[in-house]
Formats: C-alpha cells, structure tokens, sequence
C-alpha cells in the first residue's frame, strides 16, 4: 500500500526547500562562532539573530501564527545542517521547534499571546513537571519551582515550564506546561558543562507566579490526543503523536555534529604518517575501516530519524492514532540513532590521533557534544530499549510518554 502524501501546508515542498537552503546557507558562519559560544557558555547574539533572521525558529511553528508548519523530515533536515556548524546551535533550535509545535496545542488567546505581535518569538522550555502549581478556583495558577536545562534561555522570549497541578488542598489533579514571561522567572547563569556546553542551559527558578488558565496544556490529554489548539490547524502536523514528536526533536544535532566529525576526519588525517610506525594513515587498513564503520553508523541513524520522522507524518496525514508498537518504536530509533552517531565520533576520535585533543579541534568538542544528547532522559537507550521490549513482548507499557 502507498503511503499517504504528507503534506502539512500548501506550501510545502517549496518552503522546506527554502528552509533547508537558509539553514545549510548559514551553517559556516555559525561554524566560526562555535567556539565563542563555547567559551561564553551560550549562544552568542549573531548566531541567535541568523536563525531568526533566516525565519528557522518557525519550521514547525504554526502557518496561523506566521510560522511554515513543514514535516518533521523537514524539521530533522533544518536541524542537522545547522549543526553541521554549530551543535549548540542546532540542539537550541531543535527544542525550539519542539516547543513551538507545543504551543501549536495550547489554546487560541495563549497561540496569540505568543506570536500575534512577534511571529518570530523564540520559545525556551523545561517541559518535564519540576515545579508545583496550585489551580485556584477561577481556573488561574500559582506557580513555583526551579527547572534546570533550559536551553537558551538567555534570548527566550517566553518560556514553557512544566509542573505538577494541585488543588488548593493540596490533592494532585494534573501536569502540564505553562507559559511565563520570562521576566517572571529568575534565570541563575549557572550552565558550566562539558558538553552541549554553549547552549545556556541554565536553571530558572519561579516564586508565586501567577498563569492565567488559558496558558496552561495539559500534558496526559496531550499524550491522549487531545489539546485546545489541536483543531485550529489546517494541515496534519498537529494531529502527530506527541511523545514521538518529542523524542524525534532532539535527535537530529547529533546527525549533523557526526557528519561535520567524518569531514573534519578525512581533512585532518590527509598526508600524516602515524607515530612510531611508517603507516600512511589513510594507507593503513583500520584507518579505512573506522572510517567505513563511522560513516556506516551515521547514515544507519540518518536512515532510523527519517523512517521514525515519516510514520509520525503519515499516521497523522492519516488522522489515525498511532499504535503503541509504532510509538516505541520510534522512542527506540531515536535513543539508537544518536547512540549510534556517539560510537560513530568516538571511533573518529581515537582513530585521528592525540592531536584531536587540542581544545580548538573540532573532534574533541564533538564528543562531548554527543555524550551530553546521549544523556538526554527521552534519549537513554537502556530505559528504550527496555519499554521498547516490553511492547514486542506483549507486556504493558512502563511509561507514559511513549
């Protein structure tokens, strides 16, 4: 039987070719204010404002709120050549999308608090419920926790952040999402990590704020397949299973960091002979083997992301709910594919020699790089694998958010 075409606007494929030109079109320059953002410990101004500027913030965003609304294949494309230049880069605008399809489900007046004055509003998020709100009797909250990792953060302009729902005694009812001003929040500038290590990942902490009720979602309805803003949408992309949305989002960094790795490999060991011995090195038969193995590993995650990115699409072109089996599956391929892309680069690594140590070498930041996403909670690949297995064997599922 033949797939259903995706076709999430009319405009696509056009846009998405016009998305994925900027992205690649920009990468070198974002490539050359890697290390800035690096040593600073977030992304710098120019990279931040390229993105922007080149409307790549709004690849999933909805059409009716200014954004292109694109497939997550799009989605997976756009992010992974920007991080061909710049991973950093490319995790923040990852979870970005991520975020704007989010609030894509939320209701009409919180989709228009948003974007209705600022099409090109950035969106930065700790989804997971760290903090605590207590839903009053009018329906509005207060608000209160501290949300470590929120990735660009520094340039937000709004923030998501998750939290359980009480009642005012106390009784738990919910968790969800809210959306903040940012100036409502305390941002600690405390990200100092090995890895991901210029995305501004830093921890926010809110105290008694106040959230209307219209700028709160309702995660378990969301699992369930049921939102406020669900049916405000022409096109199918807010019709897609949201777990799987959700892991696929912060997958394709680590596409791109592991193709920009190889490149850098194949440049670097050109001509050297490798110590104490008289071996070529791309002469010699485990070079060229790492190098086949790598190479081998990418384009398996490459081909994982786009089959999971494809059945997202079209169970939802479909409107047809999308089976457990398939959702942990695609939660699976995820946590395989970046897992893949970390071998991929480590080979790479300790095959190019100890001057790939260097802090300035590409190869080195890599690693950390792909450690850091492998780390990721919806990324682990022994907590997958194991809800995965449990699906294949006829058990009941171990999670919610598959």
């Amino acid at each position: 039987m033949t797939a259903p075409e995706t076709r999430l606007t009319p405009r696509e494929p056009a846009a998405a070719e016009a998305v994925k030109a900027s992205a690649k079109r920009i990468a070198p320059r974002l490539k050359a204010l890697a290390a800035e953002a690096e040593q600073s410990r977030r992304l710098t101004r120019e990279g931040i404002d390229l993105v922007r500027d080149h409307g790549l913030f709004k690849t999933l965003q909805p059409e009716r709120s200014g954004g292109h609304q694109l497939t997550l294949r799009t989605h997976l494309d756009v992010v992974s050549a920007l991080s061909e230049g710049c991973v950093s880069t490319g995790w923040v605008v990852g979870v970005a999308h991520a975020h704007s399809w989010l609030i894509g489900h939320m209701s009409r007046q919180a989709q228009d608090d948003v974007y209705a004055n600022n099409p090109n509003a950035f969106v930065a998020a700790v989804v997971g419920p760290r903090g605590k709100a207590v839903k009053h009797a009018d329906g509005s909250f207060h608000l209160n926790g501290f949300w470590p990792f929120g990735s660009g953060s520094d340039y937000a302009d709004w923030l998501m952040l998750g939290a359980e729902v009480v009642d005012e005694n106390g009784q738990a009812e919910d968790w969800g999402d809210f959306l903040i001003p940012p100036g409502d929040i305390d941002n600690l500038n405390d990200w100092h990590s090995a890895g991901l290590a210029g995305t501004g990942s830093h921890s926010l902490v809110g105290k008694d704020v106040t959230v209307p009720s219209h700028r709160f979602i309702s995660m378990p309805a969301l699992f369930q397949g049921h939102s406020p803003g669900k049916d405000l949408h022409e096109g199918t992309l807010y019709k897609s299973a949201a777990a799987p949305v959700l892991a696929l989002a912060l997958t394709g960094s680590a596409i791109g960091c592991a193709k920009a790795s190889l490149a850098d490999y194949r440049d670097n060991i050109q001509g050297k002979v490798m110590a104490y011995t008289d071996h070529v090195q791309t002469e010699w038969p485990p070079t060229q083997m790492n190098a086949a193995n790598a190479a081998t590993r990418i384009d398996a995650a490459e081909l994982l992301l786009y089959r999971s990115a494809d059945t997202i699409d079209n169970y939802a072109a479909r409107d047809t709910a999308m089976p457990v089996l398939e959702r942990a599956r695609v939660r699976m391929d995820c946590a395989q594919a970046v897992r893949f892309c970390l071998e991929a680069v480590d080979l790479l690594f300790i095959n190019g020699g100890a001057s790939g140590l260097a802090w300035d070498k590409l190869l080195q930041r890599a690693s950390r790089d792909l450690h850091a996403i492998n780390m990721h909670g919806l990324l682990l690949l022994d907590v997958n694998a194991e809800a995965y297995g449990r699906i294949l064997l006829g058990l009941e599922p171990n999670s919610p958010l598959i």
